[in-house]
């Protein structure tokens, strides 16, 4: 007796630590799948295709799409789209970023990735798209809120077909970026094909934000780095 195929999952995947550990969730939880990434014209836009396409290869991902909104650079409104912008530094003798949210911020852009994921789940029939959002994040990122995916779930709803019945569904939200890093070493995540730095594309930078909170997640979870690893 031949087996059902499994269930075909839409996960995107920055190539961050986040988006791959969530790609090892959806994984341990016998999806298959369907792996997106999507360039936006970001700074180290070229650098995380090469995670992304390292992470797919890592899980044989059935599918595998990359998208292309570079209008978003063209917008602007960020330090990770507009070289005009410069992304903050941390830690002693950095200039402290004004209050509220951070430069670093790319306007709506998450709305714009979930569009993309469920245009291609309708099309591949999957029923579950996964997002790698981190509630702890929303301090800064207003899209990386709970309230934010309940929304947007009740316009997946509303904005597709009645058969579709499509769910997106964010699994670390609720986790601390040490949980995440423990998390994904249980769960075997390919972590040292990840890329995390906002300002460099050969070696992290080690002081923009995205790796300071790094740093602090691995530090926290009594983990090495393997990035930073000799």
């Amino acid at each position: 007796m031949s087996m059902p195929a499994k269930e075909l999952a839409v996960v995107l995947v920055s190539g961050g630590m986040d988006s791959c550990v969530t790609v090892a969730v959806a994984a341990d939880r016998a999806y298959r799948l369907a792996l997106l990434h999507v360039n936006y014209g970001q700074r180290t836009e070229g650098r995380e295709l090469i995670s992304f396409h390292q992470i797919a290869g890592y899980y044989g991902a059935a599918e595998r799409l990359v998208a292309d909104i570079r209008y978003l650079a063209a917008i602007g409104g960020s330090s990770l789209t507009d070289a005009a912008l410069p992304v903050a530094e941390t830690g002693a003798g950095a200039a402290p970023e004004p209050a509220g949210i951070p430069l670093t911020y790319v306007p709506f852009r998450n709305t714009h990735l979930i569009a993309i994921a469920v245009s291609w789940a309708e099309v591949l029939h999957a029923r579950r798209i996964f997002i790698g959002l981190v509630e702890e994040d929303a301090s800064g990122y207003p899209d990386c809120r709970g309230s934010y995916l309940d929304a947007m779930n009740r316009t997946v709803q509303l904005g597709t077909r009645p058969e579709t019945d499509v769910q997106v569904e964010a699994p670390l939200i609720a986790m601390s970026k040490a949980e995440i890093v423990r998390l994904g070493v249980r769960l075997g995540a390919p972590l040292d094909l990840t890329w995390s730095c906002y300002r460099r594309e050969d070696v992290p930078c080690g002081r923009c934000l995205s790796c300071t909170l790094r740093a602090r997640a691995f530090a926290e979870a009594g983990v090495a780095d393997p990035l930073l690893s000799p």
